[in-house]
């Protein structure tokens, strides 16, 4: 374990390989799993604000469940996520021309339509961080869709951490991640 300010992490975001191999996985993350994406309360909002720009990305079932259910979802523990299509796909994905899933927010904020990249959440996979009272839990998800990423940034020799570096600046600032590197640095 690594302690960086209040922010505990585990040794797997420097031990691990990863970069995201989205011609092998066609983006299975905004598919998979038992929610759409995990939203904080900041990003409400923010989310609430660019529906206006982000919903002439997405695909007309996507359109169709952020029109029903919301532009997000408050689960039965208390936590806030994107809505989904049919309980699968998150309702903000969208497929390119090669049938890979992405984020209809970030597209519109690529295309400088919003100034929110996508949800943090998302942009920090494989990583998931639980808050606490004190301080933060940092921790590597290992998931088996992820299988391709894994093997593509051992082949590259990029640890989690570094293909992480933008949205861990996002979270923690720049500071942050110059401490971060230089413990593991120290560490080696």
């Amino acid at each position: 374990m690594m302690e960086v300010g209040n922010v505990i992490l585990s040794d797997d975001i420097k031990d691990e390989f990863f970069v995201c191999d989205l011609a092998s996985c066609k983006g299975a993350c905004c598919v998979e799993g038992d929610l759409g994406a995990p939203l904080t309360e900041e990003e409400l909002d923010i989310i609430d604000a660019a529906q206006q720009h982000v919903l002439s990305y997405l695909s007309p079932a996507g359109r169709k469940e952020v029109e029903n259910q919301g532009a997000y979802i408050l689960d039965e523990e208390g936590d806030y996520s994107t809505p989904t299509i049919n309980n699968k796909e998150c309702a903000y994905s969208i497929y390119d021309k090669r049938g890979i899933l992405k984020c209809g927010i970030e597209q519109a904020y690529l295309d400088k339509k919003i100034d929110f990249k996508k949800p943090l959440s998302c942009h920090l996979y494989p990583i998931r961080i639980s808050s606490y009272a004190k301080f933060d839990a940092v921790n590597y998800d290992q998931w088996h869709i992820c299988k391709s990423a894994c093997s593509n940034g051992k082949a590259l020799g990029v640890p989690v951490y570094k293909f992480l570096k933008e949205p861990l600046i996002r979270k923690y600032g720049v500071d942050w991640y110059s401490e971060l590197t230089t413990i593991i640095e120290e560490d080696e």
